[in-house]
């Protein structure tokens, strides 16, 4: 990775109709890094890369690149380009002509034209399909070569807007492969929106979670899901059981009736606290060994584990795992010590992590962001 920041957001603030969209927002971004926000529809975080880009300017604060502050500076004269949901190809070019398009815009010579050309569709895995409608692809294809035609005049930062959203399930982890490859064969830096959590722990060097208009937590994927910073990162960043405590001394825990013997240092004496628990960490045993224990109120097959709603003194914790189980039966828990997380409470506490209501429904659309944004 490149040393040095590229962006640098201070102090970024927004609203729209009187309704604040972003709210004080700091953010740095290093050059050469893969980033992605992400967050629900309506976070702030597609406001936030058109900021970036251009395309709209801040109430209060300041955007730098490269060191220099660009609020004043037209998106066209900013070294960036953007892919969005919808990848704006031109439908009468074919796969060369639209790849082409912004050289041949900027005087670039016909040779030079075909070298670049030839060099773009080939780290997009397009070789030989010059002569094709753009029409003719598949969504893929046709993503492929909105990232050739972005990424031909060498940009600095590459914006890119829940490019993914359209995709079938098993093209869009392909594609997820791929810009990764990109990213890191080009040494440009990515700024990825998205309201999917699998691709941004798989895809980034650095994830941004937003919600309400403001950063949530900033960091690496391994470090954003084993310690989130508040009840919201936990629940939005996979599945988790969040449970009210009290922290009563260093490395000592007390919920769910039981005091567990934990690794987390630094809160205040029989300090109240949130609990995260994941799924996959609650090893299940006999409830005579148990250091709590609840009955299952559903038990679901997931192909290679068993997913169980266990009820443990009145709320609802998902467990997983690999032994079948039934509704009905009543079993014990067992933590480890460095399976348990606590943080500090916040605005979002109570919020989440019980899983009573628990559902599968799905995410609102993420193109519902363009509007909600």
């Amino acid at each position: 990775m490149k040393n040095g920041n590229i962006i640098e957001l201070r102090n970024i603030t927004l609203s729209f109709d009187g309704e604040k969209i972003l709210d004080s927002l700091d953010l740095t971004v290093r050059d050469g890094e893969f980033v992605t926000f992400l967050g629900r529809s309506g976070c702030g975080k597609t406001t936030t890369l058109r900021i970036i880009a251009g395309f709209l300017r801040p109430d209060e604060g300041d955007v730098f690149f490269d060191g220099e502050r660009v609020n004043d500076v037209p998106p066209y004269k900013r070294n960036v380009n953007t892919i969005f949901q919808r990848y704006a190809l031109f439908p009468h070019l074919n796969v060369y002509e639209n790849v082409a398009f912004g050289l041949k815009v900027a005087g670039v010579p016909k040779a030079e034209i075909e070298e670049k050309v030839k060099e773009m569709l080939h780290l997009v895995n397009l070789d030989g399909y010059e002569k094709r409608k753009v029409t003719n692809l598949s969504g893929g294809q046709q993503q492929r070569v909105a990232i050739a035609r972005a990424l031909i005049n060498k940009p600095k930062v590459l914006l890119l807007d829940e490019p993914l959203s359209a995709l079938d399930a098993k093209l869009r982890k392909d594609m997820q492969v791929e810009l990764r490859r990109i990213q890191r064969e080009t040494g440009i830096t990515f700024i990825f929106v998205t309201h999917d959590q699998e691709e941004a722990l798989s895809m980034s060097d650095t994830v941004v979670v937003m919600e309400n208009g403001k950063i949530q937590q900033i960091g690496r994927p391994v470090d954003i899901y084993n310690e989130p910073v508040n009840a919201f990162v936990a629940d939005f960043i996979g599945e988790s059981n969040i449970i009210d405590g009290i922290m009563n001394r260093d490395d000592t825990v007390t919920f769910a009736g039981h005091t567990f013997t934990c690794v987390d240092e630094g809160f205040e004496r029989n300090e109240p606290v949130d609990v995260v628990i994941r799924p996959e960490d609650v090893d299940v045993v006999d409830p005579d060994c148990g250091m709590v224990v609840g009955e299952i109120t559903q038990a679901t097959f997931k192909g290679d584990y068993y997913e169980l709603i266990v009820d443990v003194r009145g709320f609802k914790w998902m467990v997983q795992t690999t032994d079948a189980y039934e509704e009905g039966q009543v079993i014990g828990i067992a933590l480890d010590p460095d399976a348990i997380h606590v943080m500090h409470k916040s605005e979002f506490s109570g919020l989440y992590g019980d899983y009573s209501t628990f559902s599968d429904d799905l995410d609102p659309d993420p193109e519902d962001d363009e509007d909600e944004e």
